[in-house]
Protein backbone atom coordinates (compact mmCIF):
# COMPACT_ATOMS: atom_id res chain seq x y z
CA UNK A 1 0.00 0.00 0.00
CA UNK A 2 1.21 3.26 -0.91
CA UNK A 3 1.96 5.81 1.90
CA UNK A 4 -1.27 8.08 0.36
CA UNK A 5 -2.98 4.89 0.64
CA UNK A 6 -1.81 3.78 4.14
CA UNK A 7 -2.77 8.12 5.31
CA UNK A 8 -6.12 7.84 3.58
CA UNK A 9 -6.77 4.29 5.53
CA UNK A 10 -5.69 6.28 8.70
CA UNK A 11 -7.87 9.14 7.82
CA UNK A 12 -11.26 7.13 7.38
CA UNK A 13 -10.05 4.85 10.83
CA UNK A 14 -9.55 7.95 12.53
CA UNK A 15 -13.12 9.69 11.70
CA UNK A 16 -14.76 6.49 12.14
CA UNK A 17 -13.31 6.39 15.65
CA UNK A 18 -14.40 10.25 16.58
CA UNK A 19 -17.75 9.22 15.11
CA UNK A 20 -18.07 5.73 17.43
CA UNK A 21 -17.00 7.40 20.06
CA UNK A 22 -19.59 10.25 19.83
CA UNK A 23 -22.32 8.07 19.29
CA UNK A 24 -21.91 4.45 20.91
CA UNK A 25 -19.09 5.48 23.62
CA UNK A 26 -17.80 2.91 25.21
CA UNK A 27 -20.10 0.20 24.08
CA UNK A 28 -18.70 0.71 20.50
CA UNK A 29 -15.06 0.61 21.83
CA UNK A 30 -16.13 -2.56 23.69
CA UNK A 31 -16.89 -4.22 20.43
CA UNK A 32 -13.75 -3.07 18.58
CA UNK A 33 -12.04 -4.71 21.24
CA UNK A 34 -13.84 -7.79 21.43
CA UNK A 35 -12.48 -8.53 17.95
CA UNK A 36 -9.13 -7.35 17.82
CA UNK A 37 -8.08 -11.06 19.42
CA UNK A 38 -10.27 -13.44 16.59
CA UNK A 39 -10.63 -10.67 13.47
CA UNK A 40 -9.12 -7.13 14.14
CA UNK A 41 -9.56 -6.20 10.37
CA UNK A 42 -13.07 -6.88 11.00
CA UNK A 43 -12.96 -4.47 13.76
CA UNK A 44 -11.14 -1.71 11.75
CA UNK A 45 -13.48 -2.50 8.41
CA UNK A 46 -16.69 -1.37 11.27
CA UNK A 47 -14.45 1.68 12.25
CA UNK A 48 -13.54 2.79 8.92
CA UNK A 49 -16.12 1.47 6.63
CA UNK A 50 -19.00 1.56 8.92
CA UNK A 51 -18.26 4.74 10.69
CA UNK A 52 -15.94 7.05 9.04
CA UNK A 53 -17.34 6.15 5.40
CA UNK A 54 -21.21 5.38 6.19
CA UNK A 55 -21.96 6.95 9.67
CA UNK A 56 -19.94 10.33 9.07
CA UNK A 57 -22.55 10.87 5.94
CA UNK A 58 -24.25 14.27 6.23
CA UNK A 59 -27.31 14.35 5.01
CA UNK A 60 -29.18 11.82 8.25
CA UNK A 61 -28.66 13.32 11.38
CA UNK A 62 -27.12 10.76 13.93
CA UNK A 63 -30.89 10.07 15.69
CA UNK A 64 -32.46 9.81 12.26
CA UNK A 65 -29.28 6.99 11.82
CA UNK A 66 -30.24 5.37 15.20
CA UNK A 67 -33.78 5.19 13.97
CA UNK A 68 -33.40 3.40 11.13
CA UNK A 69 -30.40 1.16 12.64
CA UNK A 70 -33.29 -0.41 15.57
CA UNK A 71 -35.86 -0.98 12.75
CA UNK A 72 -32.79 -3.00 10.90
CA UNK A 73 -31.26 -5.12 13.56
CA UNK A 74 -35.33 -5.79 14.99
CA UNK A 75 -36.08 -7.09 11.41
CA UNK A 76 -33.08 -9.13 11.06
CA UNK A 77 -33.64 -10.73 14.24
CA UNK A 78 -30.72 -12.22 15.98
CA UNK A 79 -28.81 -9.39 16.26
CA UNK A 80 -29.82 -8.67 19.92
CA UNK A 81 -25.95 -7.75 21.13
CA UNK A 82 -25.85 -5.19 18.48
CA UNK A 83 -29.06 -4.04 19.35
CA UNK A 84 -27.94 -3.74 22.81
CA UNK A 85 -24.83 -0.92 21.63
CA UNK A 86 -27.44 0.74 19.17
CA UNK A 87 -30.16 1.36 22.47
CA UNK A 88 -27.58 2.88 24.29
CA UNK A 89 -26.27 4.70 21.28
CA UNK A 90 -29.88 6.61 20.27
CA UNK A 91 -30.12 7.80 23.64
CA UNK A 92 -26.88 8.78 23.02
CA UNK A 93 -27.37 11.08 20.27
CA UNK A 94 -30.65 12.32 21.45
CA UNK A 95 -33.45 9.79 21.27
CA UNK A 96 -35.78 9.85 24.57
CA UNK A 97 -36.96 5.84 25.71
CA UNK A 98 -40.46 6.77 24.77
CA UNK A 99 -39.40 7.05 20.69
CA UNK A 100 -37.18 4.22 21.05
CA UNK A 101 -40.30 1.89 22.59
CA UNK A 102 -42.47 3.74 19.98
CA UNK A 103 -39.79 3.22 17.21
CA UNK A 104 -39.90 -1.05 18.26
CA UNK A 105 -43.69 -0.88 18.55
CA UNK A 106 -43.81 0.22 14.93
CA UNK A 107 -41.29 -2.45 13.60
CA UNK A 108 -44.08 -5.07 14.42
CA UNK A 109 -46.21 -4.31 12.16
CA UNK A 110 -43.20 -5.02 9.68
CA UNK A 111 -41.33 -7.47 11.07
CA UNK A 112 -43.85 -9.21 13.48
CA UNK A 113 -44.43 -9.61 17.40
CA UNK A 114 -41.63 -12.24 18.14
CA UNK A 115 -38.83 -9.63 16.94
CA UNK A 116 -40.01 -6.79 18.01
CA UNK A 117 -41.01 -8.43 21.63
CA UNK A 118 -37.14 -9.32 21.07
CA UNK A 119 -35.97 -5.52 20.63
CA UNK A 120 -38.45 -4.49 23.40
CA UNK A 121 -37.06 -6.61 26.23
CA UNK A 122 -33.24 -5.38 25.03
CA UNK A 123 -34.65 -1.91 25.26
CA UNK A 124 -35.39 -2.82 28.49
CA UNK A 125 -32.63 -4.13 29.47
CA UNK A 126 -30.83 -0.81 28.70
CA UNK A 127 -33.12 1.42 30.08
CA UNK A 128 -32.65 -0.55 33.62
CA UNK A 129 -28.91 -0.28 33.24
CA UNK A 130 -29.32 3.38 32.90
CA UNK A 131 -31.68 3.86 35.60
CA UNK A 132 -34.03 4.72 33.09
CA UNK A 133 -37.40 2.81 34.37
CA UNK A 134 -40.18 3.32 34.29
CA UNK A 135 -40.92 4.75 30.97
CA UNK A 136 -43.20 7.32 31.05
CA UNK A 137 -46.89 6.58 29.25
CA UNK A 138 -47.67 8.44 26.37
CA UNK A 139 -50.79 9.69 24.83
CA UNK A 140 -50.86 8.02 21.57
Amino acid sequence: MSTTATEYENERFDRGMAVLDRVDGDGGRRVIDALADISPELGRQVVAWGFGDIYSRPDLAPRDRQLVTLGMLTALGGCEPQLEVHINAALNVGLRQEQIVEALLHSAVYCGMPKALNATFVAKKVFTDRGLLPVAATDS
